[in-house]
C-alpha cells in the first residue's frame, strides 16, 4: 500500500503579484461582485499548511465564475494531491465564507475539479448538500478548525 503525502506543497509565486492586480475578465454588472468575491476567498488558509489557498493553487481566479443575472456563484477548486483528506474541510470553508460575505440572493456552487480528487462525486455531494453542511457546521471541532481557516491574516 503506498500513501501519497504532500509535505512540500507547490508555492504559487505569482499570487503576491495577483493582489496588486485587477483582472478584468467578466462584463460591468458581475465587476464588484467578482472582484469582492475573489478578495474574500483568496486569503482562506489551508487547515494543514501555513499558505492560503491561492499559494498553493487550491484556487484560482480562473475558478470562479459569477453570473449576477442568475444569482449563481461557482467555485472550482483543485486540492493539492489525489487523496486530499481536507478536501471537504476546503469546501466547507469556501461555501461558509461565501455564506458570510455574499448576498443571500445567491446560489453557491462548490465544486472539486473534475479528476483532480479519487472521491470527487462524493466531496461534491457533501458540499453542496445543505442538510450535510449545516451538520457539519453545528460540531464544534470542524466550526472551529473552519473558523481558524477563514481568520484574516495580517501580514
Amino acid at each position: 500500500m503506498t500513501i501519497e503525502m504532500d509535505i512540500e506543497p507547490k508555492f504559487n509565486e505569482k499570487c503576491k503579484i495577483h493582489r496588486k492586480k485587477i483582472f478584468i475578465k467578466v462584463d460591468n454588472c458581475n465587476l464588484n461582485i467578482f472582484l469582492t468575491f475573489s478578495n474574500h476567498i483568496r486569503d482562506i488558509k489551508d487547515p494543514e499548511h501555513p499558505y492560503s489557498l491561492e499559494e498553493l493553487k487550491v484556487i484560482t481566479e480562473e475558478a470562479v465564475e459569477v453570473d449576477d443575472q442568475q444569482n449563481y456563484v461557482r467555485v472550482t477548486f483543485t486540492p493539492t494531491v489525489e487523496h486530499c483528506s481536507m478536501a471537504t474541510i476546503i469546501g466547507l470553508c469556501l461555501r461558509v465564507k461565501l455564506m458570510r460575505s455574499l448576498p443571500s440572493r445567491y446560489k453557491v456552487d462548490i465544486r472539486v475539479a473534475p479528476g483532480s480528487h479519487a472521491t470527487e462525486t462524493a466531496v461534491n455531494k457533501q458540499l453542496n448538500d445543505k442538510e450535510r453542511v449545516a451538520a457539519a457546521l453545528e460540531n464544534p471541532n470542524l466550526l472551529d478548525m473552519v473558523d481558524e481557516c477563514l481568520a484574516p491574516s495580517y501580514d
